[in-house]
């Protein structure tokens, strides 16, 4: 199952036929090492906002420190989970990172194009839970910022990009296969938004979370095969070229019957202070 913790600490964001999103089997929120299952390798000049959180001193050099996702919704802010900012994650307060960095423009992991960004500031939504995962988001200043054109536009309330049935992408760097396998190059995968009533049902509260409509949003197929998963946590879900949702929590990696949860972005635009 997805964890938020067991996600930002593998890292990646695969998507394999079997996997799921983030494992929900652990006693903690969804975990930071969320990956892709199911998916395939995309190349970021397509989609510029899509970024990777770093930190070697913490999660070592191979994949450049990645362990967490997150989205570029204006030139000097990302967003990403909250629980990717935990100190469980990081070993300590945010505040403390030294080498806290976003790595926005990079497809391999392993090369040195692209740019790395120091973060100036972590601001966590006030209205975050650890025991239900509601409001799981987080808002990352960068120390300098990115051009326009990286930036995607948020989903509102009401949008029909929330919508059930609704086709949306998700991406990551994440575990590909829910093994441990994770992607050193970008992936996405396509799933649907489905309706909270089934996301109800298979989520109405358990030790992994519960299931709130107000500030989640489910997706992935009802028979399982693409999901996110350990290491694609605060990752984007974009929908109609929107951002819909942010990878949070979910029970295994593509499993029938356990879509991955995801942060409904509409409902953080607010408490982070992002207008609207």
């Amino acid at each position: 199952m997805r964890s938020p913790l067991a996600k930002a600490l593998r890292g990646g964001l695969a998507m394999a036929a079997a996997a799921a999103v983030l494992p929900l089997a652990a006693p903690t929120p969804a975990a930071a090492d969320g990956i892709v299952v199911g998916g395939t390798p995309v190349d970021v000049a397509d989609s510029p906002w899509v970024v990777a959180l770093s930190s070697r001193d913490r999660f070592g050099g191979t994949r450049a420190g990645q362990f967490c996702g997150g989205v570029l919704v204006g030139r000097s802010t990302v967003l990403t989970a909250a629980h990717c900012m935990s100190e469980e994650v990081l070993g300590g307060p945010a505040s403390r990172m030294d080498d806290l960095k976003v790595i926005a423009g990079r497809n391999d992991l392993r090369a040195k194009n692209g740019r790395e960004i120091p973060v100036r500031r972590v601001s966590i939504n006030p209205e975050h839970s650890s025991v239900t995962n509601a409001g799981d988001a987080a808002l990352l200043t960068l120390a300098t910022p990115l051009p326009q054109s990286y930036v995607i536009p948020m989903a509102r309330q009401g949008d029909p990009a929330y919508a059930p049935e609704t086709r949306a992408t998700v991406y990551g760097w994440g575990d590909t296969t829910g093994a441990g396998q994770y992607s050193r190059t970008l992936r996405a995968a396509q799933v649907r938004v489905l309706p909270d009533a089934l996301c109800k049902k298979a989520y109405p509260g358990t030790r992994e979370g519960t299931y709130v409509a107000a500030s989640m949003l489910c997706a992935g197929e009802r028979a399982g095969g693409r999901d996110a998963c350990q290491g694609d946590s605060g990752g984007p879900l974009v929908a109609k070229g929107r951002l819909v949702g942010l990878v949070s929590w979910g029970s295994g990696c593509g499993w029938a019957g356990s879509p991955g949860v995801y942060t409904r972005v509409s409902a953080v635009i607010r408490p982070l202070g992002l207008g609207g």
